[in-house]
């Protein structure tokens, strides 16, 4: 029985700046991607909460932020936790940093501070996802992933995570030994009651050598033909022009990019043609939760594996 393939486009950094407020606003309103997560930390959260709350937008979740990556553009945390910042008084600019340096309990206080934000500006959250993977101990092994899974679930909501790795996902089949720490974190997941996707898909995030919008775009929908069965998410960080943006922003042209190619016929065409279902978390928490007793055996044998 062949089964349906179902395609979130989720809208990172929604509440980094103007620019990127303005793109996922328009393709909130016009349906072209699936959702957003929020920066409850950045400059432009309050703009971005507002439009949210004031149209009850359903598809809405929280960017766990613990890093600021920008020389520019900088934020701090909620929480003002010393180990969360480097000596200017910001988040880390690296993930590494902030593995080696973030005290564990600071962090957990962080996660609850920002969920609070979001819901005080009456944002109905609709999923939590972790903003350049800080939590994930990619960097030095560190993962943080069981505190935000156990977070998650006492604010009863899907998260961004995923129990299968496509092999032709760029990143994730690139990385070693990856696939003992994804059938443990699913399966905490599954015990925690926190429904997640069957896939996280990928690309690069800035524009590689030789890129073209043409090509960028016919990669993407390629990718649209080949994707696997059940449900699969991607993110995007689309940004509108903007002088400033584009003047200090690294990487900022991709965002353009990304922006224009969910409004471009060609896509859209190729969502259709290749018969993907566009769908949101909503689709997640209603479908994708598994049984936790079961669930709870199946991560002590994970466990039990060498």
């Amino acid at each position: 029985m062949t089964m349906e393939r179902r395609l979130i486009i989720n809208c990172d950094d929604f509440g980094q700046s103007q620019a990127m407020n303005q793109a996922i606003q328009h393709l909130l309103e016009e349906n072209k991607a699936s959702s957003a997560t929020i920066m409850t930390v950045a400059p432009g959260f309050e703009e971005a909460a507002s439009w949210t709350a004031r149209r009850r937008q359903p598809n809405v979740g929280l960017h766990l932020t613990m890093t600021s990556e920008f020389e520019t553009l900088r934020w701090s945390s909620l929480t003002g936790h010393p180990s969360l910042h480097d000596q200017s008084g910001h988040q880390y600019a690296t993930v590494q940093e902030f593995e080696q340096k973030a005290e564990t309990g600071a962090v957990l206080k962080e996660l609850d501070a920002q969920y609070k934000r979001a819901s005080k500006a009456g944002i109905s959250v609709s999923h939590v996802d972790n903003h350049m993977g800080s939590l994930y101990g990619m960097e030095t092994g560190r993962s943080l992933i069981p505190q935000m899974l156990w977070k998650t679930s006492r604010w009863r909501l899907p998260a961004r995570l995923f129990r299968y790795i496509h092999p032709e996902d760029p990143l994730l089949s690139s990385l070693s030994n990856i696939e003992r720490p994804v059938a443990l974190a699913s399966s905490l997941a599954d015990m925690l009651g926190v429904p997640i996707p069957d896939y996280l898909l990928s690309h690069p995030f800035p524009v590689v050598e030789g890129e073209t919008y043409d090509s960028f775009k016919q990669s993407l929908i390629d990718k649209l033909y080949r994707l696997p069965e059940g449900v699969s998410e991607t993110y995007v960080h689309p940004g509108a022009e903007d002088a400033w943006m584009l003047a200090n922003i690294p990487n900022w042209e991709k965002r353009v990019w990304e922006y224009r190619l969910l409004f471009d016929d060609d896509f859209a065409y190729g969502l259709r043609d290749a018969k993907v279902i566009l769908t949101d978390y909503r689709y997640v928490e209603e479908n994708l939760k598994r049984p936790r007793i079961r669930s709870a055996v199946k991560l002590m044998k994970a466990m039990a594996q060498k």
